[in-house]
This record gives structure tokens, C-alpha cells and sequence, in this order.
């Protein structure tokens, strides 16, 4: 969906991989992290990216209730979240959202 929305993208297979793509690439802006992951949670992986890179946006997704992840210590009541699924239109909106803070 983001390149449809003519963002460029690259994948990682796990929070330790897009910490090793962040560390050779400054050109990156966003980091869009699913909350719950295998290994390295979405917040970990925020957390670690930010030591290397503080001027990076992260963008959490998650098919959990923003209650139930927030209550649970997960992530910050503050944090930008997309729920899933989301549709197009609110992908492009909260990257936009996101990338203009």
C-alpha cells in the first residue's frame, strides 16, 4: 500500500534486521513497526532505532485495541497508531500525519 502511495519501501524480517538497514541508511524517515512481533516487539525496535537515529519517525500498526496495548505497557498513550486493517486512505493520512510532526 505505501508504494502505491509512491513512498519507497524496504522490508525487514525482523527488528533485528531494520535496525542493521537503519545503521547503513540515513536517508530513511519512517519506520512503520507492527506492535507485537516475534522476538523484538514494536516498541523495542522504536526504542533501539531511536538511540540510532532520534530524528526518525515511527509509525506503530496493530489489529489489537489501542486500550489493550496501552494498559499493557506495550506502547505509550502518545504514540502514533495505525489499527488494522486500514484502509488506503488512512495509511496515506497518518504516514502524511507522521512524517509532518
Amino acid at each position: 500500500m505505501l508504494e502505491e502511495l509512491n513512498y519507497s519501501v524496504i522490508c525487514a524480517a525482523d527488528g533485528a534486521e531494520a535496525l542493521y538497514i537503519l545503521q547503513g541508511r540515513r536517508d530513511i524517515s519512517l519506520l512503520l513497526t507492527d506492535v507485537v512481533m516475534p522476538g523484538m516487539n514494536g516498541r523495542e525496535l522504536a526504542d533501539a532505532a531511536a538511540e540510532m537515529r532520534p530524528d526518525l519517525k515511527v509509525l506503530f500498526t496493530s489489529g489489537y485495541a489501542r486500550d489493550a496495548i496501552v494498559s499493557n505497557g506495550i506502547v505509550d498513550p502518545n504514540v502514533q497508531l495505525l489499527q488494522k486493517p486500514a484502509t488506503l486512505q488512512a495509511l496515506a493520512q497518518k504516514v502524511r500525519l507522521v512524517l509532518d510532526l
